[in-house]
């Protein structure tokens, strides 16, 4: 019985720390892009080696995604990709080919570059932004992939001769799709929908 005590207290503190994370994200989505002057535009990478991709999982809204960020002020897109990864998951990458451009509407109205990267060297470990990383075969992708990452993840798999451009709304369904993906890795510590536990 007292074994049972530190579980539920550790679900409840991950469940207290919804609420300021959900404010936090409101506030990102519906509030700050009407302060900014620039369209938001953020590089985003699929990491394959020997058929596997590295996901990640961010410490604010739970689930797993493809690693990446903004850009600093003055820094290329490139630049700013292959940086992003390093500090997200430890690996330092070279870019293949630019996936395409996906264009988000609605929540959080953005443009997710997406690039198809190949490990040079490195081991992936995770950091104060992405606590949980790790490789998945291609063919074992887990349920709890933010549902917006698998357009992007089918494209860089496929052999095409250029970037593609796609418009995507991202309304209550998405936001459901998200809350729901992050109750469920919360409750779980983070081991929902992994293929090894179905």
């Amino acid at each position: 019985m007292p074994r049972e005590l530190p579980n539920r207290h550790g679900l409840f503190r991950r469940l207290v720390a919804v609420v300021p994370n959900y404010l936090g994200i409101a506030w990102w989505g519906l509030a700050s892009p009407r302060l900014e002057r620039a369209p938001l535009v953020v590089y985003q990478a699929v990491v394959v080696r020997a058929g596997k991709v590295a996901l990640a999982v961010r410490d604010d809204l739970r689930g797993w995604e493809l690693p990446g960020g903004n850009a600093r002020p003055g820094e290329s897109a490139e630049a700013a990709l292959v940086r992003e990864v390093f500090e997200e998951t430890g690996l330092d990458v070279a870019i293949e080919r630019h996936v395409g451009d996906y264009v988000r509407s609605g929540f959080r109205p953005h443009t997710a570059r997406v690039y198809r990267c190949r490990v040079l060297r490195g081991q992936l470990r995770p950091s104060r932004e992405t606590p949980v990383v790790r490789w998945f075969e291609l063919e074992r992708i887990p349920r709890t992939l933010f549902p917006w990452y698998r357009a992007p993840l089918a494209d860089a798999l496929e052999a095409t001769a250029g970037p593609r451009t796609r418009h995507e709304h991202q309304g209550l369904a998405s936001i459901w799709a998200g809350l729901s993906i992050d109750l469920r890795m919360r409750v779980s510590g983070d081991a929902a929908g992994l293929p090894d536990r179905e």
